[in-house]
């Protein structure tokens, strides 16, 4: 795929939606490293019915660090790997307490070293929150960048690397948005809606499924 292709494709999906965001819901920094990671293997739907609950009486790292993990665990148990999530929350809150005056630090090395926090979760918290132009690469982005082969690669980090790379930099900042929602509604995993894809002709899946 060359340049004015990628260019194309996504002056296309910012037309159709100007201004994306996340899903999920979150008023800080902190409120949004949370919800990040309770959302592994699980629905932003299923994260925001917790954060609902949990946020109006703990969204600060000394507020859910004194709730302990039993206490945080009667919010979050709706929640795959509950018991996992709130023992890194935990622990990811003690260190932002101790170490970073209770801050969410915009730095990937620091936000990597909290317990829970992976490549991808450092990319949205910098991404989502701070702005940087960084890829967060789901299951989603993943299928869309090899199956419209915008950047195809044969593992997370290679798509990563050429999706930044390769995207234009005036898209970059919100390209992680208009991959994720396309993966999620348009670009499924099992039959792709081909038909109602607003870049289904610039896309190069050979395969495509029309109904």
């Amino acid at each position: 795929m060359n340049r004015q292709k990628r260019t194309d494709i996504f002056r296309r999906l910012r037309d159709d939606n100007p201004k994306p965001t996340t899903e999920l819901h979150y008023q800080s920094p902190f409120e949004l490293l949370v919800a990040v990671t309770l959302s592994a293997q699980a629905t932003d739907k299923g994260v925001n019915k917790a954060t609902a609950k949990l946020f109006p009486v703990a969204n600060t790292p000394k507020a859910i660090f004194a709730l302990g993990e039993t206490g945080l665990k009667k919010y979050i148990k709706t929640i795959g790997l509950f018991n996992s999530k709130a023992k890194h929350i935990i622990q990811a809150c003690q260190i932002l307490v101790e170490k970073h005056n209770s801050v969410v630090p915009d730095d990937r090395a620091a936000l990597e070293a909290l317990p829970g926090v992976g490549r991808k979760t450092a990319n949205v918290i910098l991404n989502t929150a701070f702005g940087h132009p960084t890829m967060a690469v789901d299951t989603h982005i993943f299928r869309v960048s090899n199956r419209t082969r915008i950047a195809p690669g044969k593992n997370v980090l290679e798509v990563e690397k050429k999706l930044v790379k390769f995207i234009p930099e005036e898209f970059l900042l919100d390209a992680h948005h208009w991959l994720i929602l396309l993966g999620r509604y348009t670009c499924i995993a099992r039959k792709p809606r081909c038909g109602s894809c607003v870049i289904e002709d610039l896309c190069e899946y050979k395969q495509k499924i029309y109904e």
